[in-house]
């Protein structure tokens, strides 16, 4: 496995925090980064059934087996044990004692808000970014990269993208989600799943949604509140400070990975991607990912938003740096026009009281160029492109 571009930060952390918790997705490494990070810590997996009912049965002497500090995977399944470890961080006051890894954050963070307030900080693991990505050879054209998406494992074994959405669908999706939702109708949960990976980078109407599916609004809307939380999706919040115009403030939707958008979507293969209606909407979810999935390996959350007023002016994604705003247009397109500055324009001149860049325009083309102020580049050819 590659040194994941989180790690300086987890070192960072586990410096200054007798405790630091990983959350993420199933399957992003989380396990792995911690094991190659930490080495000489213990690995206990709350994932096993008899591990999980020592530590539920028996809290204080399960711990005292660790008392040099372990990694605690999946640790949201036994979420009582944080407030032991309060008390054994308290008295020791070491640092980067324990790492917590968890994929469902409502449970630690109800359990780390009451017990280990001050005491850990929170990392997020997302899937590959692509500058992580670059390590594994050159890339593949845009489409075959939103077909095969960003998980660590279709990279580290070579596996088949389509064999291993289809487990990762069948395995966290439909049975540790279903159970935790205690869905009944299995059919109408993945025909839920799969109109919102059809509406990539739109606002949702739950309400529209509840008619095409025949379940209520307020079941959806739990239903989606639990993808979010399970870091299955991803909401991107809209900007509407300093703003002179009347602006939308409703989030947009995005998958996780968009490799699991496409496998739901039923696409397949690059030139399925090439050619689906749906195509500007994937390769936007890609850029957005890898927006998200940076700024959160430099330890950063909460700089990420779009923009969109009451007459359909748009910008894709607007990334805060201090009082600094890189308003950033993405687009499918192999060749630039004008038009794509259209977005940019409106938002230069809706924004009042900031310091804004140009602006940036992502496509996928063969050529980097200025334009008008603006850097024009193919983020698959410039895997730093936050940075340029």
């Amino acid at each position: 496995m590659i040194e994941r571009d989180l790690t300086p930060e987890l070192l960072q952390a586990a410096a200054e925090y007798p405790v630091v918790t990983i959350l993420g997705p199933r399957q992003s490494g989380k396990t792995t980064l911690a094991r190659l990070t930490f080495p000489g810590k213990p690995w206990v997996s709350l994932e096993d059934p008899d591990v999980r009912l020592a530590a539920q049965t028996d809290p204080r002497g399960f711990l005292a087996q660790y008392a040099g500090g372990a990694i605690l995977d999946e640790v949201q399944r036994v979420p009582e044990l944080l407030s032991y470890l309060q008390g054994i961080v308290d008295q020791t006051r070491a640092k980067g004692l324990f790492i917590l890894t968890g994929s469902h954050q409502p449970d630690l963070h109800v359990a780390i808000s009451q017990s280990l307030a001050g005491r850990t900080a929170v990392l997020t693991l997302w899937p590959f970014s692509l500058g992580e990505l670059r390590h594994y050879g050159p890339f593949p054209d845009s489409y075959a990269l939103i077909v095969r998406g960003c998980y660590p494992r279709v990279y580290e074994e070579g596996l088949d993208a389509r064999r291993f959405y289809n487990g990762y669908v069948q395995t966290y999706v439909e049975r540790d989600l279903r159970a935790l939702l205690q869905v009944r109708d299995l059919a109408a949960f993945q025909k839920f799943l799969v109109l919102l990976a059809g509406r990539l980078g739109q606002l949702i109407n739950l309400t529209s949604m509840s008619n095409d599916i025949g379940v209520s609004a307020t079941t959806l809307r739990h239903w989606l509140s639990a993808l979010v939380a399970s870091y299955l999706v991803f909401e991107l919040p809209p900007w509407f400070e300093n703003v002179s115009k009347r602006v939308v403030k409703s989030p947009k939707l995005y998958f996780t990975d968009v490799g699991l958008a496409c496998f739901l979507l039923g696409i397949h293969t690059a030139d399925q991607a090439r050619r689906d209606p749906l195509r500007g909407p994937l390769f936007e979810n890609l850029i957005v990912m890898d927006a998200v999935k940076r700024l959160a390996n430099a330890g950063q959350y909460g700089q990420l938003f779009f923009y969109r007023d009451s007459h359909g002016n748009e910008v894709d994604l607007i990334v805060r740096q201090g009082r600094r705003l890189l308003p950033v247009e993405i687009k499918s397109a192999a060749t630039f026009t004008l038009d794509f500055l259209k977005g940019l324009r409106s938002f230069h001149s809706a924004v009042k009281g900031l310091e804004l860049h140009e602006g940036l325009v992502l496509y996928t083309g063969e050529h980097s160029y200025q334009v008008q102020g603006v850097s024009v580049l193919n983020p698959l050819a410039q895997p730093d492109w936050l940075h340029v």
